[in-house]
């Protein structure tokens, strides 16, 4: 399969990308002989790639740094890059090509010491590849610092170096470094097309893939999760039901303290999944006999406080993160009642409530409802703000009552 295959929806920024790709060979010839790039290239050493959740970014830049890498014979003879089975294709691919860094964080943000490693890593020449490739999956969580650092780095990279910047939007990015990438806007992909992609790589039901691409409004990622993990089916349930259960103030507190115990909940089954197996790795590679009892050697403390500290940021965040997504079916579920109450022909996300929705249109109106979505958005730019979740998401539920 081309490297491609899991860019859902995105035609144009795939041409774009491809392009690019071609133009490539060309620029790494002339740096080898010394000579000016050739004009009009549709290459360039920095790449900003943007467009709401779900659409695809960071597989967009995994597919491109790939594509640089690519070694297929088919390219001597004009072949498009990137074909999904040669070396550099694979190995980018499974994150393991030495010219290839992707960073991603789990974090709250991206920090100065970071970045300084980073743009450290970005002077290398490539050791086996074409191109020394940065892929940075959350620009937008760089601190101004650290922008800062980066912004030097993207304005004068070296020479065989491509950075590939992620956000959301452009405005998330500072904008001296905006101003130096090109850049590529992904849109959300279709309901069918989401629902191909989960059914032919994923093997799941065409009926479950529709329904979750369709629950998700095309963001792949959580139609994946929700397709798969039955847990997460019943923590959007649970969510959807929330509108249902406000008659009164103990209701609308009862309803905000779930959802605060949900989020906290999904954040403790990532911390079970991941932070006793990076516990255990970390002491067997400081020299821990086996077992957790075992004494630690000396000097070692500090590392695994640096540990447990970032596992606890990374559990913030996990929370934090789990809490935004079920305000985003909160806000699907209103939309779905505002679009029945105009008589919109925007089709129903969430189909298999049909009841519930009506009853919640049929009591109220257009401008109630309009009202409750922005109690929802209020919440979640409270979040944005830190301001305590449990008293966010009561003053929604509470806002929500009163519509």
């Amino acid at each position: 399969m081309a490297v491609w295959d899991d860019l859902v929806g995105q035609d144009r920024v795939q041409e774009q990308l491809a392009a690019a790709g071609r133009d490539a060979d060309a620029l790494v010839t002339a740096i080898s002989a010394g000579d000016p790039p050739p004009t009009a290239s549709k290459m360039t050493h920095a790449w900003l790639f943007t467009g709401p959740p779900g659409s695809g970014r960071s597989t967009a830049a995994r597919a491109f740094a790939a594509a640089l890498q690519c070694t297929s014979p088919d390219r001597a003879l004009g072949g498009a890059p990137g074909c999904g089975f040669c070396d550099g294709c694979h190995t980018t691919l499974v994150g393991t090509h030495a010219d290839v860094e992707v960073v991603r964080t789990d974090l709250l943000s991206i920090g100065v010491k970071e970045t300084r490693d980073l743009v450290r890593r970005a002077q290398l020449s490539p050791a086996v590849g074409r191109w020394q490739v940065i892929v940075l999956e959350d620009a937008d969580r760089l601190t101004e610092g650290a922008g800062n650092v980066l912004l030097k780095a993207v304005e004068e990279p070296a020479p065989r170096t491509v950075w590939l910047l992620c956000a959301p939007s452009l405005e998330d990015v500072l904008p001296t470094i905006r101003s130096r990438c090109r850049h590529l806007t992904l849109r959300t992909p279709s309901v069918e097309a989401v629902a191909d992609v989960l059914v032919r790589r994923d093997g799941i039901e065409p009926d479950v893939a529709t329904a979750a691409a369709r629950a998700t409004q095309g963001h792949i990622g959580r139609a994946r999760r929700l397709a798969t993990d039955e847990r997460a089916r019943a923590r959007r349930e649970a969510v959807l039901r929330l509108p249902l259960r406000i008659d009164d103030i103990g209701g609308c507190l009862k309803a905000a303290q779930e959802l605060i115990d949900a989020a906290a909940e999904d954040a403790k089954q990532v911390a079970e999944e991941v932070d006793a197996k990076e516990t255990e790795d970390l002491r067997a590679a400081l020299g821990a006999g086996a077992g957790a009892g075992s004494r630690m050697p000396r000097g070692t403390a500090g590392a695994m406080k640096e540990l447990a500290d970032r596992q606890k940021r990374r559990s913030t965040r996990t929370q934090r993160d789990s809490l935004d997504l079920a305000l985003i079916d909160l806000t699907g579920f209103y939309r779905d009642v505002l679009a029945l109450q105009l008589g919109s022909r925007v089709a129903i996300a969430n189909v298999g409530m049909g009841d519930e929705l009506n009853r919640i249109a049929q009591g109220s109106t257009p401008e109630r409802t309009l009202r409750r979505i922005e109690a929802v958005i209020a919440c979640r730019e409270a979040l944005d703000r830190n301001v305590a979740p449990l008293l966010a998401v009561e003053a929604m539920t509470m806002a929500l009552r009163a519509g």
